[in-house]
């Protein structure tokens, strides 16, 4: 057996965790075809003759955000051979929605109900042989993290057959499905499918119909729609919707059992309390001190003391530089290595000695926060604050995915259902969110200062953010989408999970970040040699020293956070230690350098996503407001005596 497989799923339903145990590590990642969505491609273990591809989450069909449209592309273009529909085992009634959607497209379906361990903890139980006589496909138990029913699950897969599943709808739709169906008939997908997508106003398939049929058929079959929608009171899409849903309904009463087991004790109060309008915040506020001691004081703290204090300036930095001067007899180049601005003794010192452990144990707290099921909740508990933005909770995560790396976050926020909600979101991810790296430094800092210098820069930070947020909002043209979000319970962290994620992040950070280091410390030593960098800093005064009331030196971080933010943060991390700050000019420069512009690769990315207009708009925003609103606080701060 030969052919393509699409693993298709709602999110957070382990979809890529069975994808991983379906394909191993034999996979390749690229953008899907005229799109900027990536999907996941490999080879199954098992069965080597099927490529599988495992498409985006999609929240329901019709599609709405770009990651949907990718995935019914996929449906629609990609002559598939079998489906597997992996589901939550916990929320059958959601998942069947979409069972039965894939069913009537006509092709070999496999239903896994994944993470049934977490059903079974909560009270869920399933009559998987029964259910899978009402809907005539295999359904097979899974708990994808643990491996188990892949073998039946791989079973399924091989014998698997075309549904004989059929819904009936009102009999005018059947009648208007019968009447469409010559005029899809020369198309791989099943014409019955292909009539309820046209029906119910699927602009992926839509625009795949329009492609392949004459102007004179598509005229024929909208003047059809349109009549057809004359004879209801509600829209199409809600009739044929309340259709599949009466189905689900009967099919899950008759299958499923809640015993109620599981749903008392601890687990089940914090998950309610999280997204609790009052209980949430408080939470949300423990959570952010752990964070805040576990990242500021455990990681900037006590590991970078270790790491750069003991080790690095302790021991290998001394040997190497009089390894390096006495092996290379040109001061130049021994300069260029350890010198001053070296790149051993400021760009590899900087980046394993200084942020290495920051950013460690902030992708470790972040890896608890994902596997817990919390950031679902933090999703809903903060849709009303978004409300006031013009947008919805959703916004969130690419929110939160930018306090791991602004750039990647840039590009999730296609998640988002609207160019308008891409781009107001992508402008608060440039002006007022700080990548791990530079928040692992900031939140390092401020905690060697006091609580309260962590807590002014936070309330400055969010005020400028929810204000300018706010204004963007009502002059951006459009309407703010509702929010739908799945909700898994909150689990105990894996310690694999987790481990295997900050791995991976601690990967990526070691070949982005390190080079950059580098890059970043030749540029300091050449400055510094030709003697530019003192004109710069000369040049700069103004603003630095007469504004915002730092020293001079600190010139020179806020040249390097062109480059890159936390390497400007870092600069200042280090003047710090050496005495150069006080606590107003500590706080005063983190709010500068975490309001500053994102790094080049952000810019990048942002004129990739929404044209050069937008980046340079962004860039001529940010850049001036950053030091107005630091220059500022300066102000405000010395006169009411804050930290002299």
């Amino acid at each position: 057996m030969a052919g393509t497989l699409a693993l298709i799923g709602h999110p957070n339903v382990g979809k890529s965790a069975l994808f991983q145990r379906l394909t191993g590590q034999r996979v390749i990642v690229a953008n899907y075809p005229g799109t900027t969505v990536a999907v996941t491609r490999g080879r199954m273990l098992e069965l080597p003759d099927i490529e599988a591809i495992d498409t985006p989450g999609v929240v329901s069909l019709p599609p709405h955000s770009e990651d949907e449209h990718v995935t019914a592309r996929v449906l629609l273009q990609e002559s598939l051979t079998e489906i597997l529909h992996v589901g939550d085992a916990k929320n059958l009634r959601r998942t069947l929605l979409l069972t039965v959607q894939l069913a009537e497209l006509g092709l070999p379906l496999v239903l896994a109900l994944n993470m049934t361990d977490e059903a079974r903890a909560v009270g869920v139980e399933i009559d998987y042989r029964l259910l899978s006589d009402y809907l005539a496909v295999p359904v097979t138990p899974t708990t994808a993290t643990r491996g188990e029913g892949i073998d039946r699950l791989l079973k399924a897969l091989r014998s698997a057959q075309a549904p004989q599943f059929r819904i009936e709808y009102p009999s005018r739709i059947e009648h208007a499905l019968a009447a469409l169906a010559p005029r899809l008939r020369d198309t791989d997908i099943s014409t019955r499918a292909l009539g309820l997508m046209w029906l119910g106003g699927d602009v992926v398939a839509e625009t795949w119909l329009r492609e392949r049929l004459s102007p004179e058929a598509i005229l024929e079959m909208e003047g059809m729609r349109a009549e057809l929608q004359l004879s209801f009171v509600e829209p199409l899409p809600a009739v044929i919707q309340s259709a599949r849903l009466r189905f689900v309904e009967r099919v899950t009463a008759l299958t499923v059992q809640e015993t109620g087991e599981g749903w008392q004790g601890l687990r089940v109060w914090l998950g309610w309390a999280a997204m609790h309008p009052v209980l949430g915040w408080p939470i949300l506020a423990g959570v952010l001190y752990l964070m805040y001691w576990f990242v500021g004081i455990f990681g900037a703290g006590t590991l970078v003391d270790l790491l750069e204090g003991g080790l690095f300036e302790g021991t290998i930095n001394p040997w190497l530089s009089g390894w390096i001067g006495r092996l290379i007899p040109y001061p130049f180049l021994a300069d260029l290595l350890v010198g001053p601005y070296g790149l051993w003794t400021i760009g590899m010192t900087y980046a394993l000695a200084l942020i290495l452990p920051v950013v460690t144990t902030f992708f470790i707290a972040f890896g608890v926060l994902e596997d817990s099921g919390y950031l679902p909740r933090l999703v809903a508990l903060s849709n009303r604050v978004f409300r006031a933005l013009g947008l919805n909770g959703k916004a969130i995560l690419p929110m939160v995915l930018g306090l791991g790396c602004v750039t990647m976050a840039t590009l999730t926020t296609r998640v988002l259902e609207s160019k308008r909600e891409r781009f107001l979101v992508t402008l608060l991810l440039a002006l007022a969110v700080p990548c791990s790296a530079q928040l692992g430094v900031v939140m390092g800092l401020l905690a060697g200062i006091s609580l309260g210098a962590t807590l002014i820069w936070g309330g400055v930070v969010l005020g400028v953010l929810l204000a300018v947020g706010w204004l963007a909002a009502r002059l951006a043209p459009g309407e703010r989408a509702p929010l739908l979000v799945e909700l898994p319970p909150l689990r105990r962290p894996q310690f694999s999970n987790v481990a295997l994620k900050t791995l991976a992040r601690l990967e990526w950070y070691l070949k982005e970040v390190i080079p950059l280091f580098l890059v970043g410390a030749a540029v300091m030593f050449f400055l510094d040699r030709f003697g530019w960098l003192a004109r710069l800093e000369t040049g700069m005064r103004p603003l630095v020293v007469n504004w915002l009331g730092l020293p001079p030196e600190a010139g020179a971080a806020f040249l390097m956070g062109f480059l890159r933010r936390d390497f400007g943060a870092t600069g200042l991390f280090v003047m710090e230690a050496q005495g150069l700050l006080a606590p107003i000019q500590v706080v005063v420069s983190m709010v500068a350098v975490t309001l500053f512009i994102p790094c080049v690769a952000s810019v990048l990315v942002i004129a990739r996503e929404h044209g050069r207009r937008a980046a340079a708009g962004m860039v001529a925003l940010i850049f001036p407001l950053a030091f107005l609103v630091a220059g500022f606080l300066q102000r405000l701060l010395t006169v009411v005596g804050w930290g002299l």
